[in-house]
């Protein structure tokens, strides 16, 4: 049994509990980047995947899959983090993802991620939901080397993210349809 529990000064405090964060990133190019998150936050943060959507909800209808999503994973946790590659920015059930967070209003953090693109001009090629709310100001966007030298900063970002006002969020971009295109 634990000291806490046992110790009779200490038998009011409550054990704080794991916050939940959901990961959201392609998984085709960025495992990598994910097992190495996991493997950083996982004693601190209850981590929550989709496991890669398109397997494991096999249907066409957009509403089913977006309920999918809301219910079973991104409910119940505090912020989503977007882990943005070469490629991200293409993938529909990343653009759900942060669509079905966006819903809830959730915090949402982008991390741009060493093998991000840079485009025509300059700046790095993120998914278009996400780009319109870093540029509201709801959205956090930090650099992987910012949280892999300084893990502790997570907490602060997560905090930060949850704190932004609801009303910056932009959430009318129709749902990608397609990987690759609208």
């Amino acid at each position: 049994m634990s000291t806490l529990l046992t110790n009779p000064f200490l038998s009011g405090l409550q054990i704080p509990t794991k916050r939940k964060i959901f990961v959201s990133y392609h998984h085709g190019n960025d495992q990598w980047y994910y097992d190495k998150f996991s493997r950083f936050f996982s004693d601190v943060y209850d981590i929550i995947r989709d496991n890669s959507l398109d397997r494991r909800i096999d249907s066409d209808n957009s509403d089913y899959v977006m309920r999918n999503i809301r219910e079973n994973f991104i409910t119940g946790s505090s912020c989503t983090f977007v882990l943005c590659g070469a490629e991200t920015f293409t993938r529909k059930f990343v653009d759900w993802e942060i669509k079905a967070t966006l819903d809830k209003q959730h915090g949402l953090i982008g991390i741009n991620l060493p093998s991000s693109r840079v485009g025509n001009l300059g700046g790095v090629i993120v998914p278009d939901r996400l780009h319109e709310n870093i540029t509201s100001g709801y959205a956090l966007w930090v650099p992987w080397a910012d949280i892999t030298i300084n893990p502790a900063s997570l907490s602060s970002y997560i905090e930060l993210a949850n704190a932004k006002s609801k009303s910056l969020i932009k959430n009318n971009l129709p749902l990608k349809v397609r990987n690759g295109q609208w």
